[in-house]
Formats: C-alpha cells, structure tokens, sequence
C-alpha cells in the first residue's frame, strides 16, 4: 500500500501539478494533505505510513519529525509531543526550532508561503534548505506568524530518530494532523498563538 506522502505525490503527477511550484500546487497538496489526515484513524498511523529516510542530526532549514518529551514538561502549560520543525540554529544543550504545529492551518499556510521566498534554491529536492535566522525571520512582517513556533529542544530529550521531510513535501506535512499535545487541547494552543503573534 503506497504511504500518505506517495499517494499524493502520484496523484500530482497525473494532473501535471509540481509540488511547491507556484501558490496553486501548494493549495493543491494542502487540500489533499486535509483530506487523507480526515480519513486517517490517527496521528500515529500517519507516522507509521511516513517512509521518509531517518537521521540521527539535523541540518539547519530541513523539515524535520520525531518524538519529544520536554525536560521541563511538569512546568509547562502544554508542549507537542511530535514537533514538526525547521531548526535554524543551535542552542545550550540542542537547537532552537520552528514547530509549524503551534498554527492553526491558516496561519500555518501564510507562513509557510512566507518561508519559501527563503528557499536556497528553487529545485525542492534534497539540496533545498530554508536560509532562516532569527534577525530575518524578526525583520519582515510577513514572518510574522514564526513567533508563537520558536522551540528550544535539548538533545538529551530527543526520543526518536529525526524523519527528514523531503522538500516536496512540506506541504504535505504541514497539513497532516501530525500534531500531540499534551496538557491542553489545539484551539487553547492556538489561541495563545494567536495572542503572541498580535502583541
């Protein structure tokens, strides 16, 4: 049985749609994305569908998945406990990240149309990366829903292997209901959200 990113992938192709090509495709892919999640009995039967390559590292302006449990968790009002991030630089003990998850699906759409003008280049392929630093992202308005997603991970809290999300697939990703949280439900995340990102 083909895996959720394939599916869709192979269904792209026979429509001539090019993943993360124009404002078009990425709606495409999100739309699909939201419809195989809808149908699927779980987060982590989407997980185990994912045939995506495994990694011990990470490389800054990749995607990345896996399995976190917080240091602090006992301190915290509710934390995810399968980021989905573009880490984008190293910190005390780990990396500081950008959890798409902390979004609701619009605000999750604006950014990421946002953080593909930083692409390093425009083949989506394993050589795509996203030049990010906290000064660009903290520039332009347009980045302006990155704020709520910043993370700190350590390392030694890391409880799976890092899954590497090919570029084509970001959209995919972005919209699967990958999500966990514990301590509190989505909308109370995104309401949060939605209060740091207006001040």
């Amino acid at each position: 049985m083909a895996n959720v990113f394939d599916k869709i992938l192979s269904d792209s192709a026979t429509r001539g749609i090019v993943p993360s090509r124009t404002v078009d495709a990425r709606n495409w892919f999100r739309s699909e994305a939201q419809k195989v999640g809808a149908r699927s009995a779980s987060p982590s039967r989407l997980i185990g569908q994912l045939e995506t390559q495994s990694v011990e590292g990470i490389s800054m302006g990749s995607m990345y998945l896996f399995g976190y449990d917080p240091k602090l968790k006992s301190s915290l009002p509710y934390y995810d406990r399968f980021p989905l991030i573009f880490p984008f630089a190293g910190a005390p003990g780990g990396f500081y990240g950008l959890n798409v998850h902390y979004l609701p699906l619009v605000m999750r759409a604006r950014l990421m149309d946002a953080l593909y003008s930083l692409t390093s280049n425009k083949k989506y392929d394993s050589s795509t990366v996203l030049k990010l630093s906290y000064d660009v992202l903290s520039r332009a308005s347009k980045f302006r829903y990155f704020k709520p997603c910043v993370k700190h991970y350590l390392n030694k809290h890391v409880r799976t292997d890092f899954i590497l999300i090919d570029p084509k697939q970001w959209d995919i990703a972005l919209f699967l209901p990958l999500q966990r949280f514990a301590k509190a439900d989505a909308a109370k995340v995104y309401s949060d959200s939605q209060k740091i990102i207006n001040g």
